[in-house]
């Protein structure tokens, strides 16, 4: 049986020194129909020249150079170009278990579920932790993955795009896309987004993506109280809105309000 294309999708800006570990990870998937979509968001160093080195020896790579647009308006454009009948998303200073498509596209194959989630490893120089928190193993419906979803509901497993696998009809039927306006958090968006539509969810175990903690993000470097505050009240209305939708809000009420003055973890 022919395998279903899975789109990697990798926003490039100014990541030289690690980009060809990054794009290597994704190469060497024990998964072989895939596309990789090399976007390149204006970078100034080396980046788009080591792109295109490698979509010269990997026809299975596409490169696009846009002008600096920001992470968001780059994954947009990736969405809109992707072929696959799945959605995988690598950040370009992190890199993928050379199983990762495999497994995340047979479960989803398996189950018939509309999202995968899945372990990941944080790797802080010389110290790599693995966090992750659903341990079911059974599919589920869209009421007990929300459940799950307000134990943690600041955690860097739910909120990031960079551990799922989303499926591209649900995505461009509901126009889902990363909100352009945001420096930070808009992951967070694009899966509360995803998840209203979606009705089936499963989880794996195996930590299958290696997720660097870097200092000079943007997300560590520009972030101060009043757009985090202002961040999270958007945040907050989405979640209100989505656990209404499906009868959970004044279960959850609390812990919803709690998460407003939460700090954003990484599980």
């Amino acid at each position: 049986m022919e395998q279903p294309l899975v789109s990697i999708i990798v926003p490039v800006y100014n990541s030289a020194p690690l980009l060809a570990r990054c794009i290597d990870s994704a190469r060497r998937q024990r998964y072989p129909a895939v596309e990789i979509l090399l976007i390149n968001d204006g970078s100034t160093d080396a980046s788009l020249e080591i792109c295109r080195m490698y979509a010269r020896v990997d026809p299975r790579i596409t490169v696009v150079d846009r002008r600096n647009s920001g992470v968001s308006a780059t994954r947009n454009h990736a969405i809109g170009l992707a072929r696959g009948k799945y959605l995988q998303f690598l950040d370009s200073d992190d890199w993928m278990d050379a199983n990762a498509t495999r497994l995340l596209a047979e479960r989803a194959e398996e189950t018939g579920a509309d999202l995968v989630i899945s372990h990941y490893c944080r790797v802080d120089g010389d110290k790599v932790t693995v966090h992750g928190f659903l341990n079911h193993t059974g599919v589920m419906g869209k009421r007990q993955f929300a459940e799950h979803l307000m134990d943690e509901p600041a955690s860097f497993y739910y909120g990031v795009m960079w551990n799922k696998l989303y499926r591209r009809d649900i995505v461009q039927a509901h126009a889902i896309r990363c909100n352009e306006n945001l420096d930070w958090c808009e992951d967070f968006l694009f899966n509360l987004e995803y998840i209203r539509y979606a009705e089936s969810f499963c989880a794996l175990q195996t930590p299958i993506y290696y997720y660097v903690k870097n200092n000079k993000s943007l997300t560590a470097t520009t972030l101060n109280p009043i757009n985090t505050l202002q961040t999270r009240l958007g945040l907050f209305a989405y979640y209100k809105a989505f656990y209404q939708s499906i009868g959970l809000y004044d279960r959850n009420r609390m812990q919803i309000h709690r998460y407003l003055i939460a700090g954003a973890s990484d599980g």
